[in-house]
C-alpha cells in the first residue's frame, strides 16, 4: 500500500495537520519538528500528492504563459524562446509548473480571459503578444486573476507589468548612427497595434530632435517584425527616400530582411546604408554583415515576471510596472 500522510503522522508522532503545515512551510512548525516530520517522510518514502493538496489548499501551482497568435506568428519565437525559458526556471525555483496556453484575437471575442484562464485552474498568468486593440487587454485589467504583462503596460490592483524600456532602446540606436554621422536615418517600425512600437517610434524622433533634426514622416515606414516586412519595407522606404544613409529597424529580423533587400538592390551595408536592429536573437551574429543590434534582456523579463507574480501570490504585494535597461551590441553592419 502506499504511504499516506498518516503513516508520516503516527511514525513522527505529530498529527496530520502538524505533518501538513511542516511541508508547507508553515510558522507555527518549529525547526526541529520539521526536519523531524522531512525525515521521516524520506525514510518512508512518502510523496505528496500534488491532485489531494491543490483540492484542499486550493492552489494548483500552476502558472499560465498566455501568448497570443504563438500559432501564425513563427519568427517571434526567436524572442518568445528565452522569455519562456526565464519564466519556466524561475517558476522551478518557487516549485510551481508552466503551461503554454497559445490565443488570437477571434478567440478573445469568443471566450472571456477569466474563463479562459479558471477552466485550466490557473493561480496565476503571464501575457505576451497581445495587440493594443485586443479584446484581453482590457479584461486583464479589470480580472481579479494575479496577472504580468510582458511589453504590455497594464497595470491595475490585480496586473503589472515587465518590459524593455523601448523608447531609451530606440535612442540608443539612433544616438549610436548619429555618432557614426549619419543624418538621414530611415525606421522600419512593427506594426502600429504593438506598444513597443509607439515607444520606438518615440525613441527614434527624441534622439532626432535631440541632433536639431527634423523628423522626417517619409523616414518612417511600419511593417510586422517578420524577414519579409524587412524586405518589402526597405523597398517602400528607399523608394520614398533614396537619399537615406542608415536604417533602424524595430527586430532583429526585419533588419536581416532588410539588409537581404538592400543586398538585391546593390547597396553594400554599411558602406552604403548602415543597419541596426533590435532584440540582439542569435541569428543576427550570424549574418554577414554581423548585424549591430540593441539587446534585450529576454531572459531576464521571464524572471522579473515571475518574481512580480509570485510577490503578488504568495506574499499579497501590489503589482508594479518593471522597465528593464537595454544596450548596444556593436557589429560590423555599422
Amino acid at each position: 500500500m502506499p504511504v499516506t500522510i498518516k503513516d508520516v503522522a503516527r511514525v513522527a508522532g505529530v498529527s496530520i495537520t502538524t505533518v501538513s503545515h511542516a511541508f508547507n512551510g508553515h510558522d507555527d512548525v518549529s525547526a526541529d519538528t520539521r526536519d523531524r516530520v522531512l525525515q521521516v517522510a524520506k525514510e518512508l518514502n512518502y510523496r505528496p500528492s500534488h491532485v489531494a493538496r491543490s483540492l484542499v489548499l486550493q492552489q494548483t501551482h500552476n502558472v499560465g504563459l498566455l501568448v497570443s497568435d504563438f500559432n501564425t506568428n513563427p519568427g517571434g519565437h526567436h524572442f518568445l524562446f528565452d522569455v519562456m525559458a526565464g519564466v519556466h526556471d524561475q517558476l522551478a525555483e518557487f516549485g510551481y509548473d508552466m503551461t503554454l496556453l497559445s490565443t488570437t484575437t477571434a478567440m478573445q471575442r469568443l471566450v472571456s480571459y477569466i474563463d479562459f484562464c479558471t477552466e485550466r485552474r490557473m493561480e496565476g498568468v503571464i501575457v505576451m503578444g497581445m495587440r493594443m486593440n485586443d479584446p484581453y487587454m482590457r479584461e486583464v485589467a479589470d480580472a481579479k486573476l494575479p496577472s504580468v504583462g510582458i511589453d504590455l503596460p497594464i497595470l491595475s490592483p490585480h496586473c503589472g507589468y515587465v518590459m524593455t524600456d523601448n523608447i531609451q532602446g530606440a535612442m540608443h540606436a539612433v544616438r549610436h548612427l548619429l555618432a557614426k554621422g549619419h543624418q538621414r536615418i530611415g525606421f522600419i517600425n512593427g506594426h502600429a497595434e504593438a506598444v513597443v512600437s509607439v515607444d520606438r517610434l518615440h525613441g527614434y524622433q527624441t534622439a532626432l530632435r535631440e541632433a536639431g533634426l527634423k523628423v522626417d514622416p517619409d523616414l518612417v515606414v511600419h511593417s510586422n517584425f517578420l524577414v519579409q516586412g524587412g524586405e518589402e519595407a526597405t523597398t517602400v522606404l528607399l523608394t520614398k527616400a533614396p537619399d537615406v544613409t542608415a536604417i533602424f529597424y524595430a527586430s532583429d529580423l526585419m533588419a536581416i530582411g532588410g539588409m537581404r533587400r538592400l543586398l538585391r538592390m546593390g547597396k553594400r551595408v554599411p558602406h552604403d546604408v548602415a543597419v541596426v536592429g533590435y532584440d540582439n536573437i542569435d541569428l543576427g551574429e550570424w549574418v554577414v554583415p554581423a548585424l549591430t543590434t540593441v539587446a534585450q534582456r529576454r531572459y531576464d523579463m521571464g524572471k522579473a515576471s515571475v518574481d512580480m507574480l509570485m510577490g503578488m501570490l504568495r506574499r499579497q504585494e501590489r503589482p508594479r510596472a518593471c522597465l528593464l535597461t537595454s544596450e548596444m551590441v556593436v557589429r560590423q553592419s555599422t
